[in-house]
This record gives structure tokens, sequence and C-alpha cells, in this order.
């Protein structure tokens, strides 16, 4: 039985994590995921949100911004489209982010195709400020 899982996490810009880890619970699209050391092989599509996962008694949070997530022989592998540590986080440009998000959803129709746009940066802002103020201290 393995004690860790090697934690690989990558953007189509850069490799974002290389880590063993305890723990980790992920985003799924259909629900929150909780992976443990030696967890069956898994394919599944992740949605906007808080990425965590525990090294000893801390834990780590990461915003990420769809994708897949992929779970073999103690191997999980994240792609996604963006990811941000908590203490990466520009929480002022988050915030701007937020603001410009909900200016624009007030003036759009649900029919207009921007509003689609607009409520996917909406939540990607509210993500990076929540998980910007998990930072680990």
């Amino acid at each position: 039985m393995a004690d860790k899982l090697k934690l690989e996490m990558v953007t189509p810009y850069k490799r974002v994590l290389s880590e063993e880890v305890d723990e980790i619970t992920a985003p799924g699209f259909i629900g929150e995921l909780g992976l443990l050391p030696d967890h069956t092989p898994l394919l599944t599509t992740l949605k906007v949100g808080d990425l965590i996962y525990k090294k000893g008694s801390e834990q780590f949070h990461v915003a990420v911004n769809w994708g897949y997530l992929e779970v073999a022989d103690n191997r999980v592998t994240v792609l996604v489209d963006t990811a941000e540590k908590a203490d990466e986080i520009d929480l002022e440009r988050a915030k701007a982010a937020l603001g410009r998000a909900e200016e624009a959803l007030k003036t759009l129709s649900h029919e207009d195709k921007k509003f689609v746009v607009m409520e996917a940066a909406l939540s990607r802002a509210l993500i990076r400020i929540q998980v910007a103020g998990r930072k680990t201290h």
C-alpha cells in the first residue's frame, strides 16, 4: 500500500506543481473528489474551483479553471486551463475582474452570447479571491 500520491499539475503554459502529497480534494464537475493513496483509476473533468492538497499537517490551495484529472498508479495528473497557487494570486487584480464581470452582467440579457463568458469570468474571479484568502502562513 502506497503512502503518497504524486501530484502533477500542468497548464498549457507551464508545470504548476510536481509534489508528493498525502491527500487531494478537487472540484470535480459533478462534485468534490477526495483522493488518497491507492485510489482506483479515474478520469474526470474539473470545474472552476479550489483544488486542495495536503502534505503532512499543511494544506495548500490552488485556484483551477476547467480541465481534467486522471488518477492511475498513485499518480494524479491535473491538466487545467489555468492554475494559481494561493500565494501567487494578485488579490487586487482578482477584485477588479470581479467588478468588471458584475458590471457586464448587469447590462447583458441571458440570451446575449457574452452572458456565459461573463458568468465564467465571475466564477473565476470569485474562486481566485476565495483561494487568495487561504494562503498558508
